[in-house]
């Protein structure tokens, strides 16, 4: 028995085949703590509230979390101060792994404006739906005499009526001017002049 066992241990083919083996055993060992490391298992952090701090506040909160951050757009909303943070990625109260990669939206400096469209002599459905178009939310129809019942005659805010090319910030409560057939429109509203502009299109300030 001793003599077979001598004779295995000393043939070439079974020491190349447990020398493959062990080296196979340990590779799997260093592979597995590679992942570990790698994927931090078991470790994880919270997104931190940012919303409403500037980049240099929030940037301490990322730090002290072990993640980072990269700014991906600017929009614009009212209730969060400009310049700072109106949204994060992944969302606020998040388990992510630490060194994420944290995506953080800006809140611009002032609102997106966009010009008044000519919708003189439309039908009011096609004179609103032109407002929209240019990004306007807050339109309130406002019937006055005119001759022809539904016909759009101007648009008008804050009591002035705003000539086309006019730029607003496109949250400005706007009035749709519509004749309501029953008279002669007459204009009792101041004017404001259009801004100069060198196209209709929408512009950020």
């Amino acid at each position: 028995m001793k003599q077979n066992l001598s004779k295995l241990i000393k043939n070439p083919f079974f020491l190349n085949f447990m020398l493959a083996v062990l080296v196979t055993l340990i590779l799997i060992v260093l592979t597995l703590q590679w992942l570990n490391g790698y994927t931090r298992h078991n470790q994880s952090v919270t997104v931190p509230d940012v919303k409403g701090l500037s980049i240099g506040e929030a940037a301490e909160f990322f730090r002290n979390n072990q993640l980072d951050y990269t700014i991906v757009d600017s929009v614009y909303t009212s209730g969060v101060a400009p310049g700072a943070i109106a949204e994060v990625v992944p969302a606020i109260g998040s388990k992510v792994k630490q060194g994420r990669i944290i995506f953080v939206t800006i809140n611009a400096t002032s609102s997106k404006k966009a010009s008044i469209p000519d919708v003189e002599d439309l039908s009011y459905r096609q004179a609103q739906a032109l407002l929209q178009a240019r990004g306007f939310t807050s339109i309130e129809i406002s019937y006055i005499a005119g001759t022809y019942k539904d016909l759009a005659i101007g648009v008008a805010s804050g009591g002035k009526t705003l000539s086309p090319g006019t730029l607003v910030p496109i949250g400005t409560p706007l009035q749709l001017l519509v004749s309501d057939g029953g008279g002669i429109y007459t204009d009792s509203l101041s004017t404001s002049e259009p801004t100069p502009i060198d196209s209709e299109e929408e512009t950020w300030f």
